[in-house]
C-alpha cells in the first residue's frame, strides 16, 4: 500500500471537515507526513471547500493545524 500524497491527505481533510471534523487529528497527521515526504513546508487549501469560509473560520483552522505542526495557507484563485 502506497503512502497518501499531499492531495489525497488534503481531500481527506475536506471530507472530515464536511463530516463535523471526524478523525481530523489523524488526517492532519497524515497530511503532515505527506508534506514531509514531498519536501513542502505548508498545506494549501481552497477556501471555497471549507465549511466555514470566513475570516474567523480560516484563522481557527490555521491555529488548530499550526498546533499540530502543519502550516496552512489558502489559495486565492
Amino acid at each position: 500500500m502506497s503512502e497518501p500524497t499531499v492531495a489525497d491527505a488534503t481531500n481527506r481533510i475536506y471530507e472530515s471537515l464536511q463530516a463535523d471534523n471526524a478523525d481530523i487529528d489523524a488526517h492532519i497527521a497524515t497530511l503532515k507526513a505527506a508534506l514531509a515526504r514531498a519536501g513542502l513546508k505548508e498545506a494549501v487549501f481552497d477556501p471555497a471547500k471549507l465549511v466555514q469560509n470566513n475570516r474567523s473560520g480560516r484563522k481557527l483552522m490555521q491555529a488548530y493545524f499550526r498546533q499540530r505542526g502543519v502550516m496552512v495557507k489558502f489559495s486565492t484563485d
